[in-house]
């Protein structure tokens, strides 16, 4: 007998596979975005709530999926190694009380993505809003971040600083005293921050594009 985590894994997995995140997937068979989110799957009285059979068609009309691959899905043959990633969105990222200070995700009001495994158990993923990343990153792309992962030059990063502010570069140089970051934007300006003014700085492993 199917049971609702193997249905609603097999969803992860799915959109694991296209390099999407649940709201992804179902934005994506067009559906609302909160269709196959975390939070949908209980009811607020506690009950199981079970994906539509038509929420399924799409999605795997949309990422041109067969049946029998789904079904694998959910039996776990053919499944790669996936974990389970917290995601917020970019634009809350610099709110209070999602980070501590190692720039390490807290608190409440994550998400979860499936995601195939990665090392760091403190990686988390963020979504992009709008296009002042664009060539490397538009409205919609999914970046995950290894707090715990080595930065060295040429790498992509996300940085907090000690006014909030959190934003993605390229590190072009960092020394005991400042840190050098290029710009993913033409568009923008490069910054240059002290190390005194920085609460962390961790690497960008992966994006979905």
């Amino acid at each position: 007998m199917l049971t609702h985590a193997q249905i609603w894994n097999a969803l992860d997995r799915l959109a694991a596979r296209s390099k999407l995140t649940p709201s992804g997937l179902a934005k994506k068979a067009g559906l609302d975005p909160t269709t196959f989110n975390k939070s949908k799957r209980i009811t607020p009285e506690g009950r199981p709530r079970w994906p539509s059979t038509e929420s399924v068609a799409k999605a795997l009309a949309a990422t041109n999926t067969k049946v029998d691959t789904f079904v694998s899905l959910i039996t776990d043959s053919g499944k790669v190694a996936i974990s389970n990633v917290p995601l917020i969105g970019f634009a809350e990222a610099g709110a209070g009380g999602y980070f501590d200070d190692g720039g390490f995700p807290v608190g409440k009001g994550w998400e979860e993505i499936s995601f195939p495994s990665v090392t760091d158990e403190h990686a988390y993923a963020l979504e992009i809003s709008g296009d002042s990343m664009k060539p490397a990153y538009r409205d919609g792309d999914v970046i995950v971040v290894s707090p715990a992962a080595p930065v060295r030059k040429g790498d992509r990063v996300v940085v907090k600083t000690k006014n909030g502010e959190v934003i993605v570069k390229e590190l072009k140089r960092k020394t005991g005293k400042s840190i050098e970051l290029k710009s993913l934007n033409a568009e923008h300006r490069d910054r240059t921050f002290p190390m005194a003014d920085v609460v962390w700085i961790a690497r960008i492993v992966w994006a979905s594009q």
